[in-house]
């Protein structure tokens, strides 16, 4: 059997593990409180989303802040048009599939895991030079930064897989776990109610929002 297969096959065992350890969060007591951190994960992915796609169509992204509450803000700086505002709503809302999808691939190799690791840890710090500004959001990304570069530096090839893969699956659980958000037009932000993305998305494409939940929780499946 070639290495290949042999990391492969591990990979595979490794998700279930990740999956089961992940169902066993929510059922021991506190298991929740371990999870925050979890939750958090999936905030920052889905802000992201937006300044990155903020950046694909032609606009600045200038900061990010989320809070304790697990909320976030990705503000943006441009003049697009209505599709080009709608795609940076979804570009949010689709954010932790594609990510969960990013480490399910490249986690199908120990070695290149553990690299994806370091690289990751160093876009991390790089987002806290460039856009992150709040005291949260800099704590949390900069602790996560810091865990990813320990795992690149020092943990074994398969400790690195094992992680990139339980991140995948966290983020993947997310897009189900918080895919109540696709379907209000209303968000509860730190700082009080706005319009939630998908009825952004509507007051910029017409239908109703929760039609644009609807595609965007099937691209988000169809991704992973």
């Amino acid at each position: 059997m070639n290495k290949g297969s042999v990391d492969r096959d591990r990979a595979k065992l490794f998700l279930v593990v990740s999956v089961l350890a992940t169902f066993g969060l929510y059922m021991i007591p506190y298991g929740r409180y371990v999870a925050y951190p979890l939750m958090l994960l999936s905030t920052l992915a889905h802000e992201m989303g937006h300044g990155i796609a903020a950046l694909l169509t032609g606009n600045d992204f200038d900061k990010f802040e989320m809070w304790s509450d697990g909320s976030g803000l990705a503000y943006w700086r441009g003049n697009p048009g209505r599709f080009a505002r709608a795609f940076i709503s979804a570009g949010g809302l689709v954010g932790p599939a594609f990510a969960s999808a990013f480490c399910f691939v490249l986690a199908r190799r120990a070695k290149v895991a553990r690299v994806t690791m370091g690289l990751v840890a160093l876009a991390l710090v790089a987002s806290m030079v460039l856009v992150v500004r709040n005291l949260f959001g800099f704590m949390f990304v900069g602790t996560l930064a810091t865990l990813f570069l320990a795992l690149a530096a020092k943990a074994k090839p398969w400790a690195a897989q094992l992680s990139l893969l339980f991140l995948g699956t966290q983020l993947a659980l997310s897009v189900f776990s918080r895919s109540d958000y696709l379907f209000t037009d209303v968000a509860q932000m730190a700082s009080g109610p706005m319009p939630s993305d998908v009825a952004t998305m509507a007051e910029q494409l017409f239908l109703p929002y929760w039609f644009w939940g609807g595609v965007c929780a099937l691209v988000s499946l169809l991704i992973m």
